[in-house]
C-alpha cells in the first residue's frame, strides 16, 4: 500500500521523476539527488512503511526488508561499488530521516571517511 503524500511513494508511482538504477516487483533503487559520495543511491521498498520499528512490522514486511538487504550488494557492485559500500538507514527525526518511507542509502565508489 502506498501513501498519497509520501515523496518516495510518488516516485514509485512515476509521479515524481528519478534516476532509476534498479527496479523489480519488491524494490526500487535510484540515485540520490544530493549525493554525499561518488556513488549515492537510495533503496526503497514498493510497500510504504515508515520505520523498521513500526508497530505494523509483520512477517511479510520483514521478508521484504531481508530481500532488499540481500539484493543491495548486487546493485551496489553493478553501479561502481566493486571495492565496498556503506549502507545507512536513518530512523526517525533525531537520526536525520527526512522522508518517512523506509529507505537505505547505498554509498561508495571511493574511500569514504568515517
Amino acid at each position: 500500500m502506498l501513501d498519497d503524500n509520501c515523496l518516495f511513494c510518488k516516485i514509485i508511482r512515476g509521479e515524481v521523476p528519478s534516476d532509476k538504477v534498479y527496479e523489480d516487483e519488491t524494490m526500487l533503487v535510484f540515485k540520490d539527488i544530493e549525493p554525499k559520495a561518488k556513488v549515492h543511491m537510495l533503496a526503497i521498498l514498493k510497500n510504504h512503511f515508515k520505520l523498521l520499528s513500526d508497530a505494523d512490522m509483520d512477517e511479510q514486511k520483514s521478508a521484504e526488508v531481508l530481500y532488499m538487504l540481500m539484493k543491495i550488494p548486487e546493485v551496489a557492485r553493478a553501479n561502481g561499488c566493486e571495492k565496498g559500500f556503506r549502507i545507512i538507514a536513518n530512523q526517525g527525526e533525531d537520526a536525520g530521516q527526512s522522508v518517512f518511507h523506509l529507505h537505505f542509502h547505498i554509498m561508495g565508489g571511493e574511500t569514504l571517511p568515517w
